[in-house]
């Protein structure tokens, strides 16, 4: 064995091996245990892979490679997730195609992805840009679509003037586009959604069943957002037409003294008086402008109009005045309130601008019915009704329920829960990106491209940037925009839109096991094997939209019985960050880190193993260069006992003994959990005590390399066939270990002094208390404090402390 260890050498000899040899390749149609260990595919930036990706990879990486000791037989897929503006718009930015830009970023993701030693199983590689993927993507939506759980309507949306495209409120930063900083406009599209809401309830109630991080838990139900409240009816009589309203808070309708509408509501130009015609139109066109995110920050100052007409308030009985203002929106509720000015903030903002009544309906301990309201009172818990007719002196948690009941009897309300998730916007009008598989006939209607006839391919277009007409570049293409009508033949006109690439990312972990298949997007036997997924990490950027909408792609599927499971992932953890200098990565920070020179440098184990000693992998760490030599350090120093390991080297010593075995158990639980910095961390003291003791067991060194060959699997590759054995580390068990064993006979016990800890030393374990307490005051540190004074009286814990009470 070399003296020295020469990183760039033993990697390229092990990735080249595990090539030749399928090491990664495990038996997909018949394995014994499987376990299907997925990582969150990357998007392939021209920047390359940098040290985020890596510490997610690795992350994963690791506990694949332990369930791999386990005797498990891991699926360790990757892909590209190709599609999408961010790649369009580089491509323009730098004047390339995005069919020519990709091919080449994904080539240099793929060299990357191999440097760093993935346990990858590149056969089953795939990019969601090919064909053959996206021909299964285009059939999911004409499932879809058959099954009535697709459909266009015409919808407020964001609209970037500079990217020309649609943006998810998510991506809308303070009224500005997130990607380019331009002030978002709201626009009237035709899109395609995805029935989503009907899913609401269920993809809330499993989130109970399901082995998650907690905080992507509560992002899930916080997306969803339940809420139990009444929808309510406040008729027009004027016109004959009502407005119903949904609220949370039923107990405080005897407080509404006006209604607001969203300025798109369909009653907003029949309600309005002629009169108020002029001044609520140009509101309308100006609410139209503005942004759907920056409308629902409620700091700006109010604004709004009245439109000259009444509703009668279901409680009292009273005309109320209805309003249009900006600040209600039409996706949300039912595009109506019925303010409440003395119990809601934004409505007391508002009825102070306009001098609207303000009327208070709850009071607190001491408080009277006619007490002023400087600002609105929002809570409920502890508050009484006042004002509220036969409600008055009620518990107001209590007339919720009973306000709802009463105005239902009258057929003006009903309870209802309701759900902050709306349906899921497909459609997207770009050019790079899956077209979604529809022809219109003029005759027919809106056509599903048959099943035999998908993939809609994609056409090479030169012009592909977009325009402010709204309608994708592909509207431009004649050649491909013209086609005849699958039902009657007549010609018709494709769908110009492509799908969001959340659709490609939504069900990418079922294509993994059956790329090789071209006549079906999954197969049934690969799937029932290898699905669910048993463990999913990802980032907690995608904690709520690409799980929910898997989710939600696996629930329709498993209801038109294409699958046998409805939660596609059994296990999920978010990993953490990686920071440098203090601030998350970024271009604009100009700290992102590409790995490439590190590990050219420094190897690619001692990079892994840097990464995951940072920190535990849910919390992430701090990148600093100084600290990458300690795990070469580490390294080295096992390069060594592996060269000097030697069979029968005389009796280890018990309490190296003890270390040997606690190690072996703590890896193992501490790599469960995903705290991988202490077990690496254990592995360095197990080192530098076995160098202490001067031991170079055969046996101890063996099982520190299994130990060790989740963070680095080319070196301990190279180790283990050093140690004169002949197949690959990864067909070796985890080391057992006797718990018996990994308990030490000796316990270090806290010495107090009138409770103060002054000491520490060392019993047996289970020691009496006279022992215990010999030990203390035959130290010396402790003597300092004793001396020359009485031991009043001793308090002694076994196995954990000694305090001595003296006068």
């Amino acid at each position: 064995m070399p003296d020295s260890y020469r990183p760039d050498e033993v990697e390229a000899r092990w990735q080249a091996r595990w090539a030749e040899r399928g090491t990664n390749q495990p038996d997909l149609d018949h394995p014994a245990r499987p376990f299907y260990n997925l990582m969150m595919f990357p998007y392939p930036s021209a920047e390359g892979l940098h040290v985020g990706n890596m510490f997610a990879f690795t992350g994963s990486d690791v506990y694949g490679r332990f369930k791999r000791l386990q005797g498990y037989d891991v699926f360790e897929p990757i892909g590209y997730d190709a599609f999408g503006i961010h790649s369009e718009n580089y491509a323009i930015k730098v004047g390339l195609h995005p069919a020519d830009l990709i091919p080449r970023n994904i080539a240099n993701f793929r060299r990357q992805l191999e440097r760093i030693g993935g346990m990858f199983d590149w056969r089953h590689a795939l990019s969601t840009t090919d064909p053959d993927y996206y021909k299964w993507t285009q059939w999911i939506f004409v499932q879809l679509l058959k099954a009535g759980k697709a459909y266009k309507k015409k919808a407020g949306v964001n609209w970037c003037p500079t990217c020309k495209t649609v943006l998810a409120n998510e991506q809308v930063e303070g009224g500005l586009c997130e990607r380019c900083k331009t002030p978002v406009e709201q626009r009237f599209l035709e899109q395609w959604f995805f029935r989503i809401t009907e899913y609401a309830d269920r993809l809330l109630r499993n989130l109970d069943t399901l082995d998650w991080s907690d905080t992507t838990r509560t992002a899930q139900r916080n997306w969803l957002g339940r809420s139990e409240g009444g929808e309510l009816v406040f008729e027009v009589p004027a016109i004959g037409e009502s407005i119903t309203v949904f609220t949370t808070r039923p107990d405080t309708v005897f407080g509404a003294t006006f209604m607001v509408l969203a300025p798109e509501h369909p009653l907003v130009a029949k309600l309005t008086a002629p009169e108020q015609r002029a001044e609520v139109e140009a509101y309308v066109t100006a609410a139209a402008g503005r942004d759907l995110v920056s409308r629902k920050v409620g700091e700006r100052e109010k604004t709004g109009v009245f439109i000259g007409a009444h509703a009668v308030n279901p409680a009292t009985g009273r005309p109320v005045p209805v309003w249009i203002a900006d600040y209600v929106l039409m996706e949300y509720g039912t595009g109506a309130i019925m303010a409440v000015p003395g119990h809601d903030e934004r409505d007391f903002e508002f009825a102070t601008k306009f001098g609207l009544d303000i009327v208070r309906v709850l009071a607190g301990e001491g408080e009277s019915a006619g007490a002023s309201l400087e600002h609105a009172v929002v809570e409920a818990d502890g508050f009484r009704m006042v004002n509220s007719g036969r409600f008055d002196g009620m518990p107001a948690e209590e007339a919720k329920r009973a306000i709802t009941e009463w105005l239902a009897g009258q057929g003006r309300g009903r309870p209802v829960v309701q759900f902050r998730l709306h349906d899921w916007c497909i459609s997207r009008q770009r050019y790079w990106g899956p077209p979604i598989p529809v022809i219109y006939c003029d005759a027919c209607g809106a056509v599903p491209v048959p099943e035999q006839d998908l993939p809609v391919l994609l056409p090479a277009i030169e012009d592909f940037r977009p325009d402010d007409s709204g309608l994708s570049p592909l509207a431009r293409h004649e050649e491909w925009y013209f086609a005849p009508c699958p039902t009657c033949g007549k010609r018709g006109r494709r769908e110009t839109d492509v799908s969001d690439t959340f659709l490609d990312s939504a069900w990418y972990y079922l294509r993994y096991p059956s790329t090789e298949f071209h006549d079906r997007p999954f197969d049934p036997a690969r799937t029932r094997t290898w699905c669910p997924v048993t463990a999913y990490i990802g980032g907690n950027e995608h904690a709520v939209l690409h799980l929910l909408y898997s989710r939600f792609l696996a629930m329709v599927l498993h209801d038109l019985g294409h699958l046998d499971f409805e939660e596609p992932f059994t296990r999920f953890r978010a990993h953490g960050l990686i920071v440098k200098d203090g601030a998350k990565m970024s271009k604009s920070r100009g700290n992102v880190v590409i790995p490439d020179d590190y590990i050219a440098q420094w190897g690619a184990d001692t990079f892994r193993m840097y990464l995951m000693f940072l920190g535990p992998l849910q919390e992430g760490g701090d990148f600093r260069d100084a600290g990458i030599n300690g795990p070469r350090r580490f390294l080295d120093r096992v390069w060594v006992l592996v060269r000097e390991a030697e069979d029968g080297g005389g009796e280890i010593r018990r309490d190296l003994v003890t270390r040997w075995h606690a190690t072996k158990k703590k890896c193992a639980e501490d790599i469960e959990g995903l705290h991988y910095n202490t077990a690496i961390a254990a592995m360095m003291e197990l080192v530098n005590h076995m160098r202490e003791a001067g031991c170079r067991d055969r046996q101890m060194v063996a099982d520190l390399i299994v130990m060790l060959a989740p963070f680095a699997p080319h070196f301990s590759e190279e180790c283990w066939e050093r140690l004169g054995h002949a197949g690959s580390v990864f067909e070796a068990r985890w080391p057992a270990w006797d718990d018996a064993l990994a308990v030490s006979d000796q316990v270090e016990l806290p010495v107090q002094v009138n409770g103060k800890t002054r000491s520490r030393v060392h019993v047996p374990r289970n020691a009496t208390e006279q022992a215990a307490v010999a030990a203390a005051q035959a130290d010396p540190a402790v003597r300092r404090f004793t001396a020359g004074k009485e031991v009043r009286k001793v308090i002694y814990v076994a196995n954990r402390l000694v305090n001595l009470v003296i006068g």
